[in-house]
């Protein structure tokens, strides 16, 4: 048996559940490289808390499951016209009453489980698997620090797109294109927050054209080819930029490095998250850092740890998160600096390292 899925087995049983059922998703990807697409027939990983896994799958998706390498659990088939979740129910040992459900299970799924299994309360999996998702091992860090390498090379080459009197569609379809040129398999996002377009933090882009002074918010993303996501935003400015832009850019920046520089194990997330708005606020700007400081990341884009006022979630070694404060002043303009970090041993470690300085093109 795969080791993530003993682990996840074992911690099921600690937390009272009979069995996890995992469709597809991370969770899925996590515990068995299996990337199964999401369809309406069932695919599902099942982990009795005793006995052995096994996973469900269609038959025609066999042969994709089967190839999947270092994958020793049964493969279970299931034909057109057969009841796929009361096999699984059929399969699982007799009086279960407690079943976790992946987090990300569409919801005809869900009831059509608890119509196969009426007496089993249903929870969520992912309080059990993000004890073992949150925390990465090395392996999982070497394939986040390659993410942020390859997006790192993107930022260094901004100055070839972002001009003025282009569209922010226009440097986006260039960023985009760039993000696979580096090495992901896919590009996920690309933010151009261009003048006051950069006060919304989730802008993602218009048609709006670029203007001589603009300040202007990249905030770049891919998925890698084994799964690893890459996340890094910098702030850059075409031509010079107002004073005020650059004074609160300069407060931002002192927030952004003294948070990186605070991370440890043993810090809480919350305390994390009030190391750099607290710098914010004293500076006069603490109303318009109006989001958390930083997600998680690994097989999903946003994932546990979440670093957040009123998260007592205490940092350890493997934990990776985005640093990423930010200023925004509604109808003049934004900006925000966001690295990947890792807790170590010793304290933190930037996945990004690309300059953090205000950058005029």
């Amino acid at each position: 048996m795969a080791p993530k899925v003993d682990r996840a087995r074992e911690l099921a049983a600690a937390s009272g559940l009979d069995a996890l059922l995992i469709t597809p998703s991370a969770d899925l990807r996590y515990l068995t490289g299996y990337n199964a697409h999401p369809l309406e027939r069932l695919t599902c990983l099942v982990i009795p808390a005793s006995g052995e896994p096994f996973l469900v799958v269609p038959l025609l998706e066999k042969p994709a499951a089967l190839a999947v390498g270092g994958l020793d659990i049964e493969v279970v088939a299931h034909r057109e016209t057969d009841d796929a979740y009361a096999l699984v129910a059929s399969r699982l040992p007799g009086g279960v009453k407690r079943i976790g459900l992946d987090n990300h299970m569409w919801a005809e799924k869900v009831l059509a489980f608890r119509r196969a299994m009426p007496g089993a309360e249903q929870q969520l999996a992912g309080d059990v698997l993000r004890e073992l998702r949150m925390r990465k091992t090395p392996a999982e860090v070497e394939s986040l620090r390659r993410a942020g390498a390859a997006i790192d090379r993107v930022h260094e080459q901004m100055g070839q797109w972002l001009r003025a009197g282009r569209t922010e569609r226009e440097v986006a379809h260039d960023i985009k294109e760039a993000i696979v040129a580096a090495g992901h398999e896919t590009a996920d996002f690309a933010i151009v927050a261009s003048g006051p377009n950069g006060a919304s933090p989730h802008h993602e882009v218009s048609d709006r054209v670029i203007a001589d002074g603009d300040p202007v918010v990249v905030d770049i993303g891919g998925t890698m080819a084994d799964g690893y996501c890459s996340d890094s935003t910098r702030t850059y400015a075409v031509g010079e930029p107002e004073a005020d832009f650059a004074r609160y850019y300069e407060v931002l920046l002192r927030a952004q490095v003294t948070q990186v520089d605070a991370v440890r194990p043993g810090i809480t997330a919350e305390q994390l998250d009030a190391v750099g708005r607290d710098i914010i606020a004293e500076a006069g700007y603490g109303d318009y850092f109006v989001h958390r400081t930083g997600h998680g990341i690994g097989l999903e884009g946003h994932e546990e740890p979440y670093i957040v006022a009123g998260s007592k979630q205490v940092l350890e070694p493997g934990m990776t998160f985005s640093i990423e404060p930010g200023i925004y002043l509604p109808g003049r303009h934004g900006a925000r600096i966001e690295d990947i970090v890792v807790c170590t041993e010793e304290g933190g470690e930037r996945l990004n390292v690309s300059s953090r300085k205000l950058a005029i093109l």
